[in-house]
């Protein structure tokens, strides 16, 4: 590839990025009362917001019905094209409809107009031409026009499913904002993501416990306390008393601190080698405050307990790394 090449590359991807850089900035100063309109109009929606669009238009709008669903506002795509031939049975008199075109003359869409005002749907458009049919047909119209697409002969839809999806983001925030949607109720929505895992998953949900708890009492023995961390697998084991209640427990850290004296392994028993009391979670807890726990004070597991003061569990980071927490 020779250099001029190289460089007329770049300047091509320069003013592509330029020319859709400065049609999204145009945007800002069309956000007024008919956006207010439309997000009142869809905030008092009791069913779902069918978004839909035909070509580049359709998938922009597939994109907007995805984020609108996953930020709190209920929200499908439906192909125009199919809604002829059977799919508009998936639209109900309680949804509203959100439709994308640039001309606002698509012959797909506007079959549909009949059928969404028998069903005295709302309406909302987003077109670059105001006098469109669409356009004209709709309760609240929203313009994402563009001088000019970045494609040099003005023909792909570039800049405009550019500003149709900046339109679409600054509407699911702002229904967003106004539904006062949080993290937590985010995390729903995505519950095999990472933020859903962090925000969802209980220490209940991720602990050992029953039989899987290594535990001794403090009379065992060194030797048979190894036996049983080896045995359940956590480099640790709690010390319980005789009424199962956390004495200590004792740890590779211990374990390390112990090797460092001439001790007898057979005879020398938890009660003088365990750590007293230990750090510990409640089954409530998030797993992710469990890890923080965990790497505040540089240990690998914590004790749980349940409401009334119980040992119930325990947690290892190996927990935390198989639920994708750590």
């Amino acid at each position: 590839m020779s250099k001029k090449s190289a460089i007329s590359h770049v300047r091509s991807a320069q003013r592509t990025i330029a020319m859709e850089a400065a049609a999204v900035a145009a945007l800002e100063q069309r956000i007024g009362a008919e956006f207010d309109r439309a997000c009142e109009l869809l905030l008092q929606v009791q069913g779902r917001v069918i978004v839909t669009g035909m070509g580049k238009s359709g998938h922009i709008a597939r994109k907007i019905a995805a984020t609108l669903a996953s930020t709190g506002t209920p929200a499908f795509f439906v192909h125009p094209g199919e809604a002829s031939h059977g799919d508009m049975g998936m639209i109900t008199a309680l949804d509203a409809v959100v439709a994308l075109s640039n001309s606002g003359n698509v012959n797909e869409i506007i079959t549909l107009l009949p059928l969404l005002k028998r069903l005295g749907i709302p309406l909302v458009s987003m077109t670059g031409n105001d006098q469109s049919v669409l356009a004209l047909a709709s309760d609240v119209h929203l313009d994402t026009g563009v001088e000019t697409e970045a494609c040099p002969l003005d023909l792909a839809p570039t800049s405009s499913t550019t500003t149709a999806l900046v339109m679409g983001d600054a509407l699911a925030i702002a229904l967003l904002e106004a539904r006062g949607f949080t993290a937590e109720d985010f995390a729903f929505s995505h519950p095999g993501g990472t933020l859903g895992k962090k925000l969802l998953l209980k220490v209940a949900d991720v602990m050992r416990s029953g039989d899987a708890i290594p535990r001794v009492r403090p009379d065992t023995t060194l030797a048979a306390a190894l036996l049983e961390i080896s045995k359940k697998g956590l480099g640790m084991t709690t010390v319980v008393g005789d009424d199962g209640a956390l004495v200590g427990v004792f740890t590779d850290g211990d374990l390390r601190r112990t090797l460092d004296q001439r001790i007898d392994i057979n005879e020398t028993h938890m009660s003088r080698l365990m750590t007293r009391g230990a750090k510990s979670a409640n089954t409530d807890m998030l797993a992710a405050e469990a890890l923080r726990i965990m790497e505040e004070n540089k240990i690998s597991s914590l004790v749980v307990f349940d409401e009334p003061g119980e040992m119930v569990g325990v947690i290892h980071l190996i927990d935390l790394l198989h639920a994708g927490i750590a």
